[in-house]
């Protein structure tokens, strides 16, 4: 198996997209595909996956230790960047994105290069809305709150019901787990689930294929390495974990998706 050397980065930037999400851009730049992922190594704490926002960038919510420590730095620190890893999106004809909160991240370059005709992005409020201006510029960009405050007054399943999604070719998202399921679920109901592409967030070790931490019930689908990005059907399965149970540090699973 080829591996991936970490390379020490200097950070450049720190700024706020939302009030639990921060850019940080960094250098050197990474060529990469958009949906594809990092380990970043965090000096002291921990080694973590993260998707590229940009190829010198991540986006970060502070969600424990080891994001919390990373958002707590400034601009001339280092840290380390494996990748990048992982498939990303292979997006063809019409393309349909739909993202939840900072699941956007890996989908702003999918737009940015001219590659999304429609965007559907969710937050649970407005400002929890995450590159909302640098969407607005380069997709067609359609808005759900939970709360109304911005856009459609409920989630991006109500978006996505006022849409026909056959007319797209392409259908990718990322966000929540049981955000994606739901979306999942109604693709199938419209006959066009196998033109979806789901970026997953699931606990990862190595990042490589080797630990089997991210192994998914019942096929073992391998996240780290057979995605992040997988295609919607083999997540169809009634016995599939996919929206009904994650994993912890041990493999043990935990008592909902939780993502």
């Amino acid at each position: 198996m080829h591996e991936i050397a970490s390379v020490a980065v200097e950070i450049l930037e720190m700024y706020d997209e939302t009030p639990s999400v921060k850019t940080i851009t960094f250098s050197p730049s990474f060529d990469i595909r958009p949906g594809q992922f990092c380990m970043v190594w965090v000096p002291g704490v921990d080694e973590v996956p993260m998707g590229f926002s940009s190829e010198n960038s991540i986006s970060v919510q502070q969600v424990g230790e080891a994001t919390n420590a990373l958002c707590s730095l400034a601009p001339g620190d280092k840290i380390g960047i494996r990748g990048p890893l992982g498939n990303g999106f292979s997006p063809k004809g019409r393309v349909l994105a739909i993202a939840g909160g900072v699941g956007a991240a890996p989908l702003l370059p999918l737009a940015e290069r001219g590659m999304a005709d429609t965007f559907i992005l969710g937050a649970r409020t407005e400002a929890e809305l995450p590159f909302r201006n640098s969407l607005d510029a380069c997709t067609d960009l359609l808005i759900a709150t939970d709360d109304g405050t911005a856009g459609y007054h409920g989630f991006v399943t109500g978006v996505l019901a006022d849409l026909d999604p056959t007319a797209y070719d392409t259908i990718c998202v990322c966000g929540p787990e049981m955000m994606m399921k739901n979306v999942l679920r109604d693709l199938f109901t419209a006959g066009c689930a196998e033109k979806s592409q789901l970026s997953l967030v699931r606990y990862m070790k190595c990042g490589v294929g080797i630990c089997g931490s991210c192994s998914m019930d019942p096929d073992g689908i391998c996240v780290c390495r057979e995605g992040p990005v997988i295609a919607g059907h083999r997540l169809l399965s009634e016995k599939s974990e996919f929206g009904r149970y994650a994993r912890d540090a041990s493999g043990q699973r935990s008592d909902g998706p939780g993502h």
